[in-house]
């Protein structure tokens, strides 16, 4: 097992030429382990090869955007009839991305050695989860490999500009708490301390309010490395917890949902992602017990997570999947009503669909309205933050005014 992991860290990118069983010349890369290995993969081929070189090694990591991008590409050639292994070296030798380059290219030496596409998908588990990879089964089995890759291109297309609008609405407060922490800190450790020596040379007494300033800024003076180096542990320690840990998981999950003004976002997206999943599954003619394993992975939160392993396991003993989500009683009714009427007309994944349309329509909405309301919010504490100081500092000096 550590020889195998060892061969593998080893592998390089190759390049080379030569020419088919028809005498035709062709070119291409691949990654291995050395020179020989290429030259014997490509002679069980057929081909004979006439140079070999090592390509240039490049950074980059692989985004679930570049994964988006990639399979919407893949999924046009598809349909235009451009051949699959011709497909993944266009797309791969276009992209800018070396990381994706070197994916796409394992992928398609896996292909042309005998992997099936699924097989060779689910070699890369980080890149490519289990949804993903049981839709391009389904599209191989049935024929339908481009019909299904542009599914998976939407589904992926939806999802990412889901997360994209749930960070836009989480960034901006973050970032003016960030700003005003920094403008804080500066005052205190830089512009205080100037005051402070100012108004020792008077030798009056200070009002309360300046004293309480001051002695908060000799603090920051004195304990700046344990301020910024406590803040930064901790907020490490919350998100490696809450990333690693199960319960943390769980707990931050159940709070997210409560949350008095994100908390209806959180619940919108979640079940937006939690609809399109199983309506692109259900379509692709997944069964319906099995694509649960993937919507309750893809929905993002722990609550619905665990919601989606009692539906399926109500599915499975013969329950109907409309009372088997109003038993989990995570769904709203709009929801439940639309399931029920896709059940009993047969065009389950088209009501999900319409489902996942309306909440990503309540996201846009939810993301607009958080905006216009912190922007007055955060104003407010800024000014009351920055303003509590600037008035603590001066009334000395409008004292000492008065008194002239």
């Amino acid at each position: 097992m550590a020889t195998a992991k060892s061969d593998k860290t080893k592998e390089r990118q190759y390049s080379w030429e030569g020419k088919d069983k028809g005498g035709k010349f062709v070119k291409g890369e691949m990654r291995a382990a050395g020179e020989a290995t290429v030259s014997a993969q490509l002679r069980r081929q057929g081909i004979t090869v006439s140079k070999i070189k090592k390509s240039a090694s490049g950074g980059g990591t692989v985004s679930e955007k570049d994964i988006t991008l990639f399979t919407r590409q893949l999924a046009t050639m598809l349909k235009s009839g451009v051949p699959l292994l011709q497909a993944f070296d266009i797309v791969g030798k276009g992209h800018d991305n070396p990381a994706v380059a070197r994916l796409l290219f394992d992928i398609k030496t896996d292909v042309e050695t005998g992997s099936s596409l699924e097989q060779s998908f689910r070699k890369f588990p980080l890149y490519f989860d289990d949804l993903y990879c049981n839709l391009l089964g389904a599209g191989e089995a049935a024929g339908i490999l481009d019909t299904l890759l542009d599914r998976l291109a939407t589904y992926k297309e939806k999802i990412l500009a889901i997360k994209s609008k749930i960070k836009s609405a989480l960034f901006y407060p973050v970032a003016i708490i960030v700003v005003a922490f920094v403008i804080t800190a500066v005052i205190m450790i830089f512009v205080i301390p100037a005051f402070k020596q100012l108004f020792e040379n008077f030798g009056a007494d200070l009002p309360y309010p300046t004293m309480v300033m001051m002695a908060i800024s000799d603090f920051f003076v004195a304990y700046w490395w344990a301020i910024f180096g406590g803040i930064g542990g901790t907020l490490y320690g919350f998100f490696y917890a809450w990333k690693r840990n199960k319960t943390m998981q769980r707990r931050m999950d159940q709070l997210m949902l409560k949350m008095p003004v994100f908390g209806p976002l959180v619940r919108k997206a979640t079940i937006a992602r939690w609809s399109r999943t199983l309506s692109t599954m259900f379509a692709a003619g997944v069964p319906l017990v099995e694509a649960f394993d993937s919507v309750a992975g893809a929905a993002g939160n722990a609550v619905y997570f665990d919601a989606t392993k009692d539906i399926q396991r109500e599915v499975t003993t013969g329950s109907s999947l409309t009372v088997a989500m109003q038993n989990t009683e995570v769904f709203p009714s709009m929801v439940l009503q639309m399931v029920a009427i896709g059940e009993e007309s047969g065009a389950l994944d088209s009501m999900l669909s319409k489902v996942a349309d309306f909440f990503e329509a309540e996201v846009d909405d939810a993301v607009a309205a958080i905006s216009s309301l912190m922007e007055p919010v955060i104003m407010v504490i800024l000014g009351t933050l920055i303003g509590s100081m600037v008035v603590a500092m001066y009334l000395p000096i409008f004292k000492m005014g008065s008194v002239v």
